[in-house]
């Protein structure tokens, strides 16, 4: 559809509408004119009207022609009419050629209007020259040059006026039009940009109150210190808070604040929005019910064209259930599931701060406090009871505590207390810490009562002093277990201070135990030989007891790396390699013809082991020695834990053929009644009760009692330690046992051992020189298998 703003669809309307007039005024007007005429006979003029009318008729009908080929017919039909009537009504009808030039204005524009001007013109002026049409004028009567000159003239000036008014006036319309389509077309597109404006505008709407974030717009009122009002809430905030639209439009936003919101965090946002800056936080917010929660808040300013800041739009999400997972997650990282207190991670923290702050801080103390026996609660009542105890002793060492102290539990039951600004007035801060562990020691010794039973407990404490130079977080905890390790030492439930020493003898420990590992793969440990012998110094058995000679020709005591073998689990993988050495020792013994049994320390540890009879029987199917001439030597230690079970795998071993020894006898755990129901072949005395006889009547007596003792129980006896003459005959005099000391032979390697045998039969006592000694240890001391 052609728009209203276009001259062509005017052209057409008004052509359209012309036609129709035309069509009209020519029925009306030519009919009687026709009939007129052909009354009085002139048929040519009849003739000319009759052509015309049916031209137009057929014009007004063929609406479907294109407009451009109408209006030349029609142009056309009146320029023809207008030369037919000059020719036959005269010159008066040189009026109808001026209608072409001047309905081509209007039809056609400027130039087709000039061009129908000037061929009706022509048209005219032809005619008159020709004859055919007579132009005269009143006052040149016989002048027909003259006269047809000022006619075309007159013609000419009032077609121009006509024509070019017309065109000019279609020109004004055309570019009013023009005008009035432009305007027409950015009122359109305002309107569209507007109604998207419209419907973006209520979409926002819709979207912003359905938000599942909560939303606030606030007026902004520039004055200092000024609320701002609320002007709009979303559905999402009323649903969170509980609050209707009323209760909160007018009101400030911080009605939703409340006894916890941090105010710093507030004055930061109060700040910004005195800067009219973007600003984000975090800010605890209470519902209309007093329920706290937490809400991520992003708030900007809105400002109008002219950049003044006319309100602030807030934007918040409900974080409640984020943050309790992230303070659930930070307590799990930094504190104690069970007991609540500081774990590992948050103490380390809080020593490096300690640490950090350097000489400008306080002096200090950290307490590594261990509670005595606590796996006999864990093992006699379970590990409940063990926890409620552990939560109860938290407890207790919390209220101990100062509010710049730390109490932190590292696992198990051990516990660590950093003591922050000791007061260093009255005695130093070595006072101080020591008095705070009489305190501790004195709560945790009080009982505890857990499901209406008492429960006993003590505590072991090691303290060391901070800050010294050079002092690390690592070095302070060490320190401090490493002082509590010697008060467990000195006998469990007492204090230690940290000394240089104690770590000097640590740092000893840790290399013996890391040299340890290697020295087996580097054939530096060997096992030596010490005979035992009969009241007449007959050889009867041997011991076999482990050395150790470091590659540099240095020898380290038994009595050192025994017990860093036991602490580093070494022993098992040692006692393995004993056992298997003491195999191939009896074949070599028993080739050279001299088949005595050999004595093998078995440690706790391996004994325990669950594989140990199956160990055992598979190094006796690997060397092919025979089981009856091994005798396992252990020490009353072994009967402390899981009896039944020590019993019944002993048992199972001398099925085997191997015999038991209970070494250094009298030294440790005796129970006789346990002793009835082991397989017992051999009692060891301690060489701590030979050294006394026969000069001590105490260690004379005990000596007694253990050799009488034996014989009524059948067991076979051997004395360590026997050094001198009278020890051997005051032996010989009261049972005869079986003797193992220097005073017969020094242990020694087994190559010497059986030089000393094929030389002197019956192995009496050699020279001081005459053996190889490799360590100047009694016969068994802390000799492992």
């Amino acid at each position: 559809m052609v728009a209203f703003n276009d001259i062509a669809h005017w052209r057409i309307q008004i052509f359209t509408l012309l036609l129709s007039v035309v069509a009209v005024l020519g029925v009306v007007m030519a009919l009687p004119s026709i009939a007129v005429t052909a009354y009085h006979g002139r048929w040519g003029i009849a003739l000319v009207d009759t052509l015309a009318l049916a031209w137009l008729l057929g014009l007004w009908r063929a609406r479907n022609l294109p407009y451009h080929v109408r209006v030349y017919n029609f142009l056309a039909m009146l320029y023809l009419l207008g030369v037919a009537l000059m020719l036959t009504v005269g010159p008066i009808s040189q009026v109808y050629l001026l209608a072409p030039p001047v309905l081509a204005a209007v039809l056609l524009g400027t130039w087709p209007a000039l061009a129908a001007l000037a061929l009706s013109g022509a048209t005219v002026g032809t005619l008159a020259l020709t004859g055919h049409a007579r132009l005269y004028v009143s006052d040149l009567p016989h002048q027909a040059l003259a006269s047809t000159l000022v006619v075309l003239l007159n013609y000419f000036c009032i077609g121009l006026l006509l024509t070019l008014t017309c065109s000019v006036l279609l020109q004004r319309l055309a570019r009013s039009l023009g005008d009035l389509r432009t305007f027409t077309g950015t009122l359109e597109d305002g309107r569209s940009r507007l109604q998207a404006v419209n419907a973006e505008l209520r979409l926002t709407s819709a979207a912003v109150a359905n938000l599942n974030e909560m939303v606030i717009i606030a007026r902004a009122v520039p004055q200092p210190g000024a609320e701002q009002p609320i002007v709009f809430v979303n559905d999402a905030l009323l649903r969170r808070t509980g609050y209707t639209r009323d209760d909160m439009l007018g009101r400030s936003m911080r009605m939703l604040h409340g006894p916890e919101t941090d105010r710093a965090e507030v004055a930061r946002v109060v700040q910004a929005m005195t800067r009219a800056e973007p600003v984000a936080a975090e800010i605890l917010n209470y519902t209309a019910s007093g329920e706290p929660y937490w809400v991520e808040m992003e708030m900007v300013p809105f400002a109008d064209e002219d950049g003044v800041n006319t309100h602030w739009v807030l934007v918040g999400r409900d974080v409640t259930e984020r943050r309790k997972a992230a303070d659930a997650i930070h307590r799990l990282a930094f504190y104690d599931v069970l007991t609540g207190l500081p774990n590992r991670r948050l103490l380390m923290d809080r020593l490096q701060e300690q640490l950090d702050a350097g000489c400008a801080a306080p002096h200090a103390a950290v307490m590594f406090i261990d509670l005595d026996h606590f796996k006999n609660i864990n093992d006699a009542r379970g590990h409940a009871t063990g926890d409620l105890l552990l939560h109860a002793a938290a407890q207790r060492l919390s209220q101990l505590a100062g509010p710049a102290d730390t109490v932190a539990r590292l696992g198990g039951d051990e516990f660590v207390m950093l003591l922050a600004g000791l007061d260093t007035c009255d005695g130093g801060a070595a006072a101080g810490a020591l008095a705070m562990a009489a305190r501790i020691r004195a709560v945790l010794g009080q009982p505890f009562d857990i499901g209406g039973q008492a429960y006993q407990s003590t505590a072991s404490i090691g303290v060391t002093l901070l800050p010294r130079a050079g002092q690390s977080v690592d070095d302070l905890l060490r320190e401090a277990d490493i002082a509590m390790y010697r008060a467990k030492a000195g006998g469990r439930d007492g204090v230690a201070l940290f000394e240089d020493t104690m770590r000097a003898e640590v740092e000893r420990r840790l290399t013996i135990e890391r040299d340890l590992g290697q020295a087996l793969a580097n054939s530096e440990l060997q096992m030596h030989v010490q005979l035992q012998v009969d009241r007449d110094e007959r050889p009867v058995g041997a011991e076999l007891l482990m050395r150790w000679r470091r590659a540099d020709g240095t020898s380290v005591p038994p009595d050192v790396f025994i017990p860093a073998a036991e602490a580093s689990g070494l022993i098992v993988k040692l006692g393995y390699w004993a056992l298997r050495e003491a195999c191939h020792a009896w074949l070599r013994l028993s080739a050279a013809g001299h088949a005595l049994p050999l004595s093998v320390n078995v440690s706790p540890s391996q004994f325990r082991e669950p594989d140990f009879v199956a160990q055992v029987r598979a190094i006796l199917h690997e060397t092919g020695a025979p089981a009856s001439q091994l005798i396992f030597e252990v020490t009353e230690g072994l009967l402390i834990e899981n009896l039944d079970d020590t019993i019944a795998r002993m048992h199972e071993l001398a099925r085997m053929g191997i015999r038991f020894s209970i070494d250094d006898f009298g030294t440790g755990y005796s129970n006789l009644g346990y002793l009835r129901r082991m397989p017992l072949y051999e009692l060891k005395i301690d060489r701590s009760f030979i050294n006394d006889t026969p000069g001590d009547a105490n260690g004379t007596a005990i000596v007694q009692s253990i050799l009488a003792m034996a014989a009524h129980l059948g067991l076979r006896v051997v004395a360590e330690g026997v050094e001198t003459h009278d020890q051997a005959a005051f032996l010989a005099a009261h049972g005869a046992p079986g003797m193992q000391g220097y005073l017969f032979a020094r242990p020694m390697p087994l190559p010497d051992m059986l030089a000393l045998l094929e030389r002197e039969p019956r192995a009496a006592a050699a020279p001081a020189g005459s053996s190889t000694v490799v360590s100047p240890a009694s016969s068994s001391a802390g000799s492992p298998a």
